[in-house]
């Protein structure tokens, strides 16, 4: 275990991600799927008032990030109306499911269920930015991603006390900025699209 001080810096590692993504949203180099950076800061805010109530401690700055960030990208969607990813009824029908995840929240208002019900709220809205980062890497930006998965892990490294409220979150956080780093970097929708075409 770190000093759980380094979750400041993963903290400020993150904001410095969120903030790429924002500058590269307003020059029209990636395309946000609004559906995805809306539920993504709607889901970690709830998840966030819920690990406050929980007396989780200086972990509960990576959920408020990991929402906080993704509520800049939204608005700077709509600044620049060119960089907008196309929404499908795919798209919405995800966000709609997340949406459910969020009431169903509302319905128990019990910290770590409130917890449980903000993955599963944030990873059904991670579905479109997952698939379009399968199919059109070069929409995105990897750097917001490996940055989140890095503040995730530094989290991770300063909880003392493990229980689901401390390392739920952080573990959900590692896990999909990973899987998104992966997708985009490496273009691996691409490189598998192309080595099963062939066969």
């Amino acid at each position: 275990m770190i000093s759980d001080k380094f979750v400041i810096l993963g903290f400020l590692i993150n904001l410095f991600g969120d903030l790429s993504y924002v500058l590269h949203t307003l020059q029209n180099k990636t395309k946000p799927n609004r559906v995805s950076w809306f539920m993504w800061a709607l889901a970690p805010l709830i998840a966030f008032s819920a690990e406050i109530h929980e007396h989780v401690g200086i972990q509960v700055l990576m959920t408020f990030i990991v929402g906080f960030g993704p509520l800049m990208v939204f608005i700077a969607s709509f600044v620049n109306r060119k960089s907008v990813w196309k929404l499908t009824r795919f798209d919405l029908a995800c966000g709609a499911l997340s949406l459910l995840g969020l009431i169903l929240w509302l319905l128990t208002r019990h910290g770590n269920v409130a917890i449980f019900f903000s993955i599963l709220a944030d990873g059904l809205a991670a579905i479109p930015t997952v698939v379009k980062s399968y199919k059109d890497p070069g929409s995105e930006s990897y750097l917001v991603f490996l940055l989140g998965a890095t503040n995730a892990a530094i989290t991770l490294l300063t909880i003392d006390h493990w229980n689901f409220a401390t390392y739920g979150f952080p573990i959900y956080i590692f896990s999909i900025c990973i899987l998104l780093f992966v997708l985009i970097r490496f273009k691996a929708g691409v490189v598998l699209g192309k080595r099963f075409g062939n066969t």
